[in-house]
Parts: structure tokens; sequence; C-alpha cells
């Protein structure tokens, strides 16, 4: 299998991982990425971005990574933290006073961000079209009664906090989450990661690949959870419509190089590659827990989960954050070691937590960093 990139020399075991997943677990086309100390480690790629495998996975290879894209929209709301123009204590009505209904008055911006706001789901049947139309989206989250107290329960938000952290940005900035990223995060850092796809991009989009059919386990779980939302897999997810959209949730395409220049900066105390974007005390916000995500087996914070399955491939009493993607991909933020790190693929499973893939790559890294 031909491995294209570089892998600093202690990593070696993670470049042979990275080649036993097309070798031995059925990868079709992945990334994977890792900085230490802002600088990286390594830069990885491989295989074919199609399924017919025609089309080979190049250095600037996009792939849409799912909810690592929450990442990506927490770290904009840390961004107007930063600014002192956000506070996660703050009622959400602060800036979006049209969201005080039927009960969702009390609802403070954390609630949003760590999945506890009682909006699981949109309450109500959207089509495809409907879930592409932003002012449609809101008009029904504003005028939905939540499934339970704010911050009373948590229970993953897998479409919505999207929505209800893009709005928050909008009224605060005039921007969508899409342009406030790009103009804000992606133009400072350099980072080649788009939330809402511009068609010259499509001719370097990986096809994402459906892995059969949903686990019985996971098809309960998302059914109780997002019975109101259409469906956001393959073959959908390969759609124009798709692609163009913004779901700050969901739909972010990025690589695994990516993932990591843009959060590097979160696990490196704020600064990277030149750019001093936020102040420690911005970025400890994140480790306020707003509670275990039901099914999940994770502790979440302020927009990225604190404890969790990846939490226990590290060295014991390891300070991380991390998230991860419908299908495999992830991103882990290592702040005891100021190492970041990411993969991204194309072929999907799944775990809600990621696979062996994934999890083969992480285990991999450590081993290296020891």
């Amino acid at each position: 299998m031909e491995i294209h990139g570089h892998c600093d020399p202690a990593f070696v075991t993670l470049r042979e991982e990275f080649e036993r997943n097309f070798t031995e677990r059925g990868e079709v086309g992945a990334s994977f990425a890792a900085t230490v100390e802002g600088e990286f480690v390594a830069d990885l790629w491989a295989g074919h971005r199609d399924a017919a495998g025609t089309l080979p996975w190049e250095d600037d290879t996009l792939v849409c990574v799912f909810s690592v894209t929450k990442t990506m929209t927490a770290l904009c709301a840390l961004l107007l933290v930063d600014r002192g123009e956000l506070s996660f204590d703050a009622p959400v009505t602060h800036y979006w006073p049209e969201y005080g209904q039927n009960g969702k008055e009390t609802t403070e911006v954390r609630h949003i961000m760590g999945h506890s706001a009682g909006l699981p789901d949109f309450g109500e049947p959207l089509t495809h079209a409907e879930l592409y139309d932003w002012e449609h989206v809101i008009g029904v989250l504003e005028r939905q009664a939540p499934a339970w107290r704010p911050g009373e329960d948590c229970a993953y938000h897998a479409l919505t906090q999207g929505f209800l952290v893009g709005e928050i940005v909008r009224r605060i900035t005039g921007l969508s989450l899409g342009e406030f990223f790009r103009d804000h995060v992606a133009g400072p850092l350099d980072v080649d990661f788009h939330i809402g796809l511009d068609p010259r991009h499509f001719c370097r989009t990986g096809e994402m690949l459906g892995s059969g059919a949903m686990p019985a386990r996971l098809a309960r779980y998302m059914k109780e959870r997002q019975s109101s939302a259409p469906s956001v897999r393959p073959p959908v997810t390969n759609s124009e419509e798709f692609r163009r959209a913004e779901l700050p949730a969901v739909n972010g395409h990025g690589n695994a190089r990516s993932v990591v220049r843009a959060q590097t900066v979160v696990a490196n105390g704020g600064t990277a590659f030149g750019v001093d974007l936020l102040a420690p005390a911005t970025i400890e916000q994140i480790f306020r827990e707003q509670g275990a995500i039901k099914g999940m087996g994770a502790r979440h914070g302020i927009g990225y989960g604190i404890d969790g399955p990846f939490s226990r491939l590290m060295p014991e009493g390891t300070r991380s954050c991390f998230w991860v993607g419908g299908g495999g991909s992830i991103v882990i933020l290592d702040h005891s070691n100021r190492a970041c790190l990411a993969y991204a693929m194309n072929r999907m499973d799944f775990d809600l937590l990621g696979d062996r893939r994934g999890t083969s790559l992480v285990r991999a890294f450590y081993k290296g960093l020891a």
C-alpha cells in the first residue's frame, strides 16, 4: 500500500497502523495528521476518494467529517467569548430574543454548547429542502418546547446544535457560521476547511461510502433522538445540495491536516502557526462539565467532549478534549502534551464514538509520543 506524506521517525508505529487500516481493516481512502507543541509530526494520506478506486486520495482531498464539524463551530463560539462578545452563562435570548418561547426562556448558551438545551430533535418533520433552508430551520427551533427543562438533562443534539450555535453567531456578528469561520478562523490559520462547500471544490471532494446496514442498536438510538430529521447518510451526503448547505453540526468538509491546523490553536494554549487566537482562560471554559450524554458513554463540556473512549487510550492523567464524526472521523486535543491529532476517511463505519481504525491510530500516536 503506497502511503503519502511524512511521519516523524518516532511515530513509525503510527505509519504502520495507518497502512494496516488499508490492508486489514477495509480502509478505502483516509488521512491522518498530528501536531506536538504546534509542529506537525505526521501528515499522511493514502487510498482512493471514490468507491471504484479510480481517483487517488490526494494531499488536498476533502471529505465530510460529520460531527467533527462541531469542534469548528465551538471554536467560533470560543473566539466570540474571547472577544467579550459572547458569554456562555448568558441567556440565549440576550442574543436571540425570538428563541424565548414555550419554556426555552431560561436556556443559557452553555446548555446549547453542552447538549443540555432540550432540543435534541427538530420537533416536527423536515424535508431535505427544509433542512438546507436556514431561516426555515430557525423558525422551527424557535417555536419548539424543550424536551426537558434546559440544563437538567443531556442528550446529543446531533443536527440541531449547529443551527443553535450558528444563529447566535449570526445575531452577534451578522455573518453565517460558515462565513465567520472562513473569515476569522480558516483565513488567519490558513485552514482548508469549509462549512458550506463551494462547488469549485467538488472536483477534489471524496465520495462518502456507507458500510452496509446500520446496526440495530444504533438505528434505535438515532430513531429515538432524530426522528424528525431527514437522512444525512450516503448517498445524500454526496449531493450538491448537502455539500453547499451550511449545517454547522454535521457537514464541514476538510481532511486530517485541516482539522489539526484549526484545532492545534486550542490544544496549544491559544497560539499556533504564528497566530494568537485565544487566551488560555477562554480555552479553560471547555472543561466546564455540562453532563453525560445519554447512550454515548461520553461526558461533555463546553463545545467538546471531555471524557470518553479515547480518554482511556491516553496516559493516565492526560487532560484532553475531543469529538468524533459519524462514520469514524476524530479529533483529539491533548492539553497536557500540547498535541492535536485527527483522522478523516471516506468509508463510514457506524460506531458512534469511533471504530478500530481510529483507535489503532490513537494508540500508535501515544506509543510514539512516549
